[in-house]
């Protein structure tokens, strides 16, 4: 079994691309293949001491579910499944796309919902990220000037993906046990 879980979020399938990417730069040893939440087991999620999580930002600042009108279930119907979980002992690295044009008053706020969901049940939570660079005018997912993960913006700022992806994963090198590749 790989060392990493990779699970996502998605609705247009933006976050699942993403989810992808940071896949490709790993083997299958240090890696999982990326799993949508939507199809994922208690049982799948647990069984990683390490979890990289990504959701996009949907309607008025939500988690995706169908309460955001999302095409099918996504977090907000995963994390009531896994509620009564306890993290201690796992570290999580979370990653969030939005539209900071379009939204700019609630700007990957999806990361904000994960982090507490998760901080709340004891994880270690790592890869904060610099908001220093983006046009967006609040995120609840902002403390202290940075990202509770990496912020990403493909539809105003996808030329900067790659090199925040990799910034970031060499942030989060470390608490991960990862060697990036060349």
């Amino acid at each position: 079994m790989a060392k990493i879980g990779l699970f996502f979020g998605s609705d247009t399938g933006t976050t699942r691309k993403i989810a992808k990417q940071i896949k490709d730069m790993f083997d299958d040893e240090v890696m999982a293949k990326p799993l949508n939440v939507n199809r994922a087991d208690v049982a799948d999620f647990m069984a990683y001491d390490f979890l990289i999580l990504g959701s996009p930002t949907l309607g008025d600042g939500q988690l995706p579910g169908l309460s955001a009108n999302a095409a099918s279930e996504s977090w907000e119907e995963f994390l009531p499944r896994i509620a009564d979980q306890d993290f201690s002992g796992k570290t999580i690295a979370l990653f969030g796309l939005g539209d900071q044009v379009t939204y700019p008053l609630e700007f990957v706020n999806a990361l904000f919902f994960l982090h507490e969901f998760f901080s709340d049940r004891g994880a270690k939570l790592v890869g904060r990220w610099p908001a220093a660079g983006y046009g967006f005018e609040d995120s609840l997912a902002v403390v202290e000037g940075e990202f509770l993960g990496l912020a990403l913006d493909q539809d105003n700022q996808a030329a900067l993906t790659p090199e925040r992806l990799k910034g970031w994963l060499s942030l989060i090198a470390a608490d991960f046990g990862l060697v990036l590749p060349a």
